[in-house]
């Protein structure tokens, strides 16, 4: 008899959410995460008093996380506190111009008429196209399994109102940006994000457009940090029976004929289960701990022709003094056609930039706690950063990387910044591929363009072996948030189904 019904490799969000989900419906669930924290990427550390956030920053499109506790039969309100962001950015364009963006689709037309005159008629119609599509998509697209094309087809055919959007997923997202706005300002706003995918504007698929009004749906921050979205969906698992072990690094995956029979530990220790949730890097499973010589062919050269997805280095600062800053989060951010330029002239040649962008995130500025009274806590998710640098590496790299990251946030966003820094953290590529078992860094699992996105993904029930299960950001919908949840979801529904 298996020691489980079902093991989980890895507690972030799409492992965590699916091991409780099927805690909650009746099995008996391992999970096993190599670090000592949970959460992945979307977890908080401390240091002197300083609470950071590794990653993750906000969330946003909370209607994964409500359904995956209603499967779990709670709530969102009842698990897990969110406070509201608002406004959601303070933009630093390349020309210096600085404006707020409110949560308020009406406000916002406003600051528009302002800052981007051009497109104040613009706005308000792509808000309505957006939001109508996102109340389609967020079950249709992003809730609904993706295994094969059989799916992906039947999508259309139980929401026929989606081919209304089909340009939408036949586009790039600099396509679908530039026929709504014209101004380089209202281009701008919307430039960065596409990064939150993994790729310049040019490759990102149409779709991830809708980041330009999603997030005027409601952004939120958990006081306590990012960690407290992960430790919510460990809390109602282990009310379940879900155990969940840190420190617990799997180096195998157990299979006979193709079917799964259990994991071994790093230590040599080996559990048993018919049933495998993984929620790690796919190139990493399928590769690493189930082997290429136990995959067939065309799952081989399949596996391999995916790309990790980008890297960038975060830099974590606890300061003395209140930053010079408006929201809770402020993008200093460029035009679409210098965003692709970067990526390829700048981040796929392995150099570093001389003109920086960055997204700077100030959770104190939502929870006051994180900090010790009167500092501050200000992360920098900088410009995407190369895994493998040209001519130097990340760890002969960093203290003069950070200084340079200072400096630049210093004269575009935090005058005096330097004079008030007590602590200084930094994650490179390399270090999200030592503590998180990231390879190459890679923050979103896989690269995100069209051809590897929905029923293009490692798909969310192995066609290569029986009772292996993928959640996380490496199978579909992928990276981020709401979508690392979706997919724990989408992996538990899953295994109802089927097993």
């Amino acid at each position: 008899m298996a020691d489980y019904d079902v093991i989980v490799i890895g507690a972030g969000l799409g492992g965590l959410s699916s091991g409780a989900i099927c805690a909650s419906r009746g099995r008996k669930v391992l999970v096993l995460e190599q670090s000592d924290l949970v959460g992945g990427c979307c977890s908080t550390f401390e240091k002197e008093g300083y609470h950071f956030d590794i990653g993750a920053s906000i969330v946003e499109v909370v209607d994964s996380l409500e359904n995956a506790f209603a499967a779990m039969n709670t709530s969102l309100s009842d698990e897990l506190d969110l406070v509201p962001c608002d406004p959601i950015y303070d933009y630093i364009l390349k020309d210096g111009t600085r404006f707020q963006f409110p949560i308020s689709v009406e406000e916002t037309a406003d600051v528009i008429r302002k800052v981007a005159p051009a497109d104040a008629e613009a706005w308000p119609r792509f808000a309505s196209y957006m939001k109508e599509f996102m109340a389609l998509a967020s079950d249709a697209v992003f809730g609904s399994p993706m295994v094969t094309m059989g799916d992906f087809a039947r999508m259309f055919v139980k929401y026929p109102a989606l081919l209304k959007f089909g340009e939408l997923f036949t586009s790039s997202y600099e396509d679908v940006i530039k026929k709504w706005f014209k101004s380089s300002a209202m281009q701008q706003t919307t430039a960065y994000q596409a990064f939150y995918v993994g790729l310049p504007p040019e490759l990102a698929a149409g779709v991830y457009a809708l980041l330009g009004y999603s997030e005027h749906e409601g952004t939120y921050y958990p006081p306590g940090g990012m960690i407290q979205i992960p430790k919510a969906y460990q809390k109602v698992g282990e009310r379940h029976g879900m155990e969940v072990r840190t420190g617990a690094r799997v180096d195998r995956v157990l299979t006979r004929n193709r079917q799964v029979e259990g994991v071994v530990l790093a230590d040599g220790t080996e559990i048993t289960s018919k049933l495998v949730i993984s929620n790690i890097n796919a190139m990493t499973l399928y590769l690493k701990l189930i082997g290429e010589e136990n995959l067939p062919w065309l799952a081989r050269v399949g596996i391999k022709s995916y790309e990790p997805s980008m890297s960038v280095p975060m830099i974590y600062l606890g300061v003395d003094y209140k930053p010079e800053l408006e929201a809770h989060h402020t993008l200093i951010t460029r035009p679409l056609e210098e965003m692709d330029d970067y990526w390829y002239n700048i981040y796929k040649k392995g150099k570093l930039p001389d003109d920086m962008f960055s997204l700077m995130c100030w959770p104190t500025e939502t929870d006051p706690s994180l900090a010790p009274e009167g500092h501050h806590v200000v992360n920098l998710i900088m410009t995407p950063g190369p895994y493998r640098l040209e001519g130097t590496d990340w760890d002969r790299e960093k203290e003069a990387y950070i200084e340079k990251s200072i400096d630049f946030v210093s004269r575009t966003a935090m005058p005096g910044l330097k004079e008030h820094v007590k602590v200084a953290e930094i994650s490179t590529p390399l270090d999200f591929e030592r503590r998180l078992l990231h390879p190459e860094g890679a923050i979103y699992g896989l690269q995100q363009p069209t051809t590897a996105t929905m029923v293009f993904r490692p798909s969310a029930k192995s066609k290569s072996i029986k009772g292996l299960y993928l959640s996380g950001a490496s199978t579909h919908p992928g990276g981020g948030v709401p979508s690392a949840v979706g997919s724990g979801i989408i992996a538990a529904d899953l295994i109802e189904k089927y097993e």
